[in-house]
């Protein structure tokens, strides 16, 4: 039986906080779908485009990951992809109460789907998104917080 996983998230832009997770799915799942959401509700710094593009270059060793963007429920999604399960990255405590009302809300929609929760390795339990495009709004190294070809698209992109 194949063993497909969901990973939706903004990757506004993809840190290795987020490749420490789609690694470790890896290790428990055949197939690993990285969902890159549009959110424009959210403005992102870069493209849903820009995005899909960081997330598949930073992906590329991984064979079992592809890459797609969407801009709808993501019950919808899963059944487009045939896969009802979810996985999630918890950094806090905080985080944990808005993915509960996520995985909730998703359930009551699509029973069927399942949500699992990892954590980060410690290393990366900081690292997120907010927190590199924070940084990068005053110039700051973020190098270390993302993957070598993610700075460069970023540093790209941004130019």
């Amino acid at each position: 039986m194949n063993r497909r996983a969901i990973y939706p998230g903004t990757f506004d832009p993809i840190t290795n906080g987020h490749l420490d997770i789609i690694k470790r799915a890896c290790n428990m799942f055949d197939e690993i779908i990285v969902a890159v959401a549009d959110s424009e509700a959210k403005k992102p710094m870069f493209t849903l485009e820009q995005r899909v593009q960081m997330v598949q270059a930073a992906t590329a060793h991984l064979h079992q990951v592809e890459v797609v963007g969407f801009n709808k429920l993501l019950v919808d999604l899963s059944d487009d992809l045939d896969a009802n399960i979810v996985v999630r990255g918890l950094r806090a405590v905080s985080d944990f109460e808005y993915e509960l009302q996520m995985g909730y809300a998703n359930a009551s929609l699509k029973k069927e789907l399942e949500t699992i929760y990892l954590m980060p390795s410690l290393e990366h339990a900081f690292v997120s998104s907010s927190v590199v495009r924070s940084i990068l709004a005053f110039d700051g190294k973020v190098d270390h917080l993302l993957a070598p070809s993610t700075f460069k698209m970023v540093e790209a992109f941004r130019k």
